[in-house]
């Protein structure tokens, strides 16, 4: 069969005499006349074209853009499968048009649309874009070789979030080879991160950013850099970018053994709403909806959870999370604002000694009223632009936090009548700035970028380090000298504020050879009023400079090399900076003692070797070796209001080989084996047992971490993994004469699609049912009033077997 295809003009002559029809046939039917302008839009002169690479292969996904000469959008799509595209509806006049996808170069393209001719189908190149800013792909399965810096960078994707088993939703942090999670408290209470050769607290030298706003709190009640991951809601988590040492221009504060960086879908793939229940009263809905809103998108959703663990006081955990977002336009040039919601409240059984368990049980508590309270609430908004010849982006937050915390570590220690318990408080106001703009040239024909950024961000900071007792503030006696701890061991009123700069060129000198080049300068500035003691009232200024490099090599038979350097930091606690007289407590039950400042940020500067290859088919491998130095692990406590060791150095060293292989469609198989060693500069007689001179290793360090999985996402609507999590021996002192055992867990989901709205799913929470500890420490307490104080391990236990349900439907 064939089919004459009329000329342009002709196209053109036939769309006139249509509107003269229509208008006539409506003026014979009586009807209003409809504007000739309004049935001219519908035959306004489409562009077209196709969106190849260099070697001529189609481009599918390629955004593409129609904008005024004043910038403004006239229109968007996305090439085809076939990467062609068409955009309608252009009234007459002069556009650019832009085109981009992740890994090419965008292009610019001037053009024209007449009155009566539409311009000839395009036919639009792009270049593969050898320096990159930003990864921006789906998961780990993308080829990275030409975008990633390193071979300790990479994304984790939506699904391979999903498609794993969760007991906690900071856990999506575990998807990051050589990262592990725990908890040693109350649900509600901040998780806490071991990696790199660090037991970093509740984030020390781990920044973690929601869609460019910081999650870790400086000069936090509880822990430097604590970040609480129970404000994200795993289901509306798009990707995980992250990754590891001090090498990265963007990453300030705490990035020095790495960073993850989570962004939030605008859009939801569907709507859904999910709901959970298990063990101990575990119980979950969640609900996510997108669509389209004016000349946007609007996304919304919530979570209600509740969850009493296996602890024999329950811990009562209900939280709630919201999440509202707009946004417009695509990934050349857009803007979204966002509004993020949580609220917790829980009881804690916290860590117990070892010769404890006799008295109260494994899953029991020494003190049954320890708990808290948190809350944050956010708003952030986030503007972009993609030109052929340079990039801007720029994100705005302001968030509102409150933490109130008991806990009670020692027992009856230190007051054998009312007990160890302390409260701590923090409340803050933070407001932020993170801006960057690139300028994409080329210097002797070689292609390069040069990014400019800045970081601003204030925190009006109120927090407080409390005795109490069942909740309630009171005055204690230190058992041993008889002297009385007043009720507020600490209250301040202090200001943290930073601001960061920084200056990054990436050069693509040969085929095989690209160089990443970057100086960063902080300057943190603290001004602190004590509310107990006037003389720990002062200001502390700080400025650091940061310079790092990256060489990558290649690629030969798919497989790139890298060599790094650089330096970063982390902050201290503000408080600790202006401190001249110890605070009367625990740990120093004499009044007007004096005490040195610590300084205000901490230098650490590290290297690494890497390789990234995809020589054998199907599976992507990567192997770093690294080493970090610390130029010192003093911090100001928290929990005592005082100093605490080491004031001298480390040093960490060690290896991450990561591995993700998928041999067939629906079958993914990951390994993911990292070690390594901490050890201070010299003999740390601080952290040693009882009567020893002490050793160089670094308490609570981690060592070997093994993370492997077997995940089939779908096959013929089933769905299943199985996944392996070994946290391995630590010391506990320096010394070494106190060491954890190892951790083991087995976790395993099966799920079923009902139908094309319904899904069913079972998660088998170690499945193993191991009595392992979760975390683990070693120092001295006092389990009961009449007890002998004694130095022994102290621990948290993981959470028995489990088994939890879930629905799911969308719509």
């Amino acid at each position: 069969m064939h089919f004459d295809v009329p000329e342009r003009g002709s196209i053109v002559a036939r769309r006139n005499t249509i509107v003269r029809f229509v208008a006539l046939a409506a003026l014979l039917a009586g009807a209003p006349i409809v504007s000739s302008q309004v049935i001219d839009k519908a035959f306004l002169p489409e562009l077209s074209g196709t969106v190849v690479d260099a070697s001529g292969a189609v481009i599918a996904g390629a955004d593409v853009q129609a904008r005024k000469a004043d910038g403004i959008s006239q229109g968007t799509t996305q090439s085809d499968s076939s990467g062609s595209f068409i955009i309608s509806g252009l009234a007459p006049g002069s556009y650019r048009l832009v085109v981009s996808h992740p890994g090419f170069e965008t292009k610019e393209i001037p053009f024209t649309i007449g009155s009566t001719e539409a311009p000839a189908p395009l036919r639009i190149s792009l270049s593969v874009g050898p320096v990159s800013t930003s990864i921006s792909i789906e998961g780990r399965e993308d080829d990275l070789i030409g975008i990633a810096d390193s071979g300790a960078q990479g994304t984790i994707g939506a699904q391979e979030i999903q498609d794993r088993p969760l007991l906690r939703s900071g856990e999506v942090l575990e998807a990051v080879p050589g990262v592990i999670i725990t908890q040693h408290a109350g649900g509600g209470k901040a998780n806490q991160y071991f990696l790199r050769g660090f037991n970093l607290d509740h984030g020390t030298d781990f920044a973690i950013f929601l869609d460019g706003m910081p999650l870790n709190l400086p000069s936090h009640a509880h822990g430097e850099g604590y970040s609480d991951m129970n404000t994200v809601i795993p289901e509306f988590v798009k990707r995980v970018n992250f990754e590891k040492g001090p090498y990265y221009a963007d990453v300030g504060n705490y990035g020095s053994a790495g960073s993850a960086h989570l962004e939030f879908f605008k859009t939801l793939p569907e709507n859904f709403f999910k709901v959970e229940g298990g063990n101990d009263r575990y119980g979950r809905a969640v609900f996510g909806v997108s669509h389209k809103f004016g000349q946007g998108n609007l996304l919304y959703g919530g979570e209600a959870y509740h969850d009493d663990g296996p602890w024999k006081h329950p811990d009562d955990y209900y939280k709630f999370n919201g999440l509202l977002t707009y946004s417009r336009g695509g990934d050349a040039d857009g803007l979204s604002f966002t509004a993020l919601a949580y609220h917790g409240k829980w009881n804690s059984s916290d860590q117990i000694a070892e010769n404890a368990v006799p008295l109260v049980g494994f899953f029991g508590t020494l003190d049954p009223t320890d708990g808290g309270k948190s809350q944050r609430y956010s708003l952030q908004s986030e503007w972009h632009r993609l030109h052929a010849d340079s990039a801007t982006e720029i994100t705005a937050y302001g968030f509102r936090y409150d933490l109130d915390l008991f806990s009670n570590f020692t027992y009856f220690l230190t007051d054998t009548t009312r007990g160890d318990q302390f409260e701590q408080k923090d409340g803050r106001w933070v407001a932020g700035l993170d801006a960057h703009h690139t300028l994409f040239s080329e210097w002797a024909g070689r292609k390069v970028q040069n990014t400019f950024g800045l970081q601003v961000r204030n925190d009006l900071i109120r927090n407080g380090l409390y005795q109490s007792e069942s909740r309630v503030r009171v005055d204690k006696t230190d058992s041993d000298t008889g002297t009385t701890l007043p009720a507020t061991t600490q209250a301040d009123r202090l200001t943290d504020t930073v601001v960061g700069f920084y200056g990054e060129n990436r050069i693509q000198w040969a085929s095989r050879f690209r160089s990443v080049v970057a100086l960063r300068g902080d300057l943190e500035r603290f001004d602190v009023t004590s509310l107990v003691t006037r003389a720990n009232s002062g200001t502390a200024t700080k400025v650091l400079p940061s310079p790092k490099v990256s060489l990558v090599f290649g690629p030969w038979a798919n497989t790139e090399f890298y060599v790094q350097g650089g330096s970063s930091y982390h902050s201290n606690d503000g408080r600790g900076t202006t401190q001249t007289i110890e605070p009367v407590s625990a740990e120093n039950p004499y009044p007007d003692t004096p005490s040195q400042k610590i300084p205000p940020l901490i230098p650490t500067k590290g290297a690494e070797i890497g390789v990234r290859t995809l020589a054998v088919p199907h599976l992507q491998s990567t192997l770093s070796v690294w080493y970090l130095h610390s130029a010192s692990e003093l911090q100001q406590s928290g929990d005592t209001g005082g100093t605490t060791a080491s004031r001298q150095p480390s040093d960490r060293y060690g290896f991450e080989f990561a591995n993700y292989y998928t041999p067939v469609k629906n079958l993914a198989i990951d390994f993911d084996l990292a070690n390594s060693k901490a050890l201070f500069a010299d003999v740390d007689a601080d952290d040693a047992s009882p009567g020893s001179l002490g050793g160089r290793r670094v308490p609570e360090a981690v060592g070997l971490v093994i993370a492997m999985g077997v995940t089939v996402p779908d096959l013929k609507g089933f769905l299943a993994s199985l996944r392996l999590r070994y946290f391995g021996p630590r010391d506990l002192t320096s010394d070494a004469l106190y060491r954890s055992k190892a951790t083991a867990l087995l976790n395993g989901e099966i799920g079923y699609r009902i139908s094309e709205t319904w899904r069913v799913s079972a998660e088998f929470l170690n499945m193993l049912n191991r009595s392992d500890h979760d975390i683990d420490y070693a120092y001295e307490s006092r389990i009961t009033p009449a007890a002998t104080p004694a130095f022994t391990d102290v621990f948290h236990p993981v959470e028995p077997f489990q088994l939890r349900i879930g629905l799911r439907g969308t719509f």
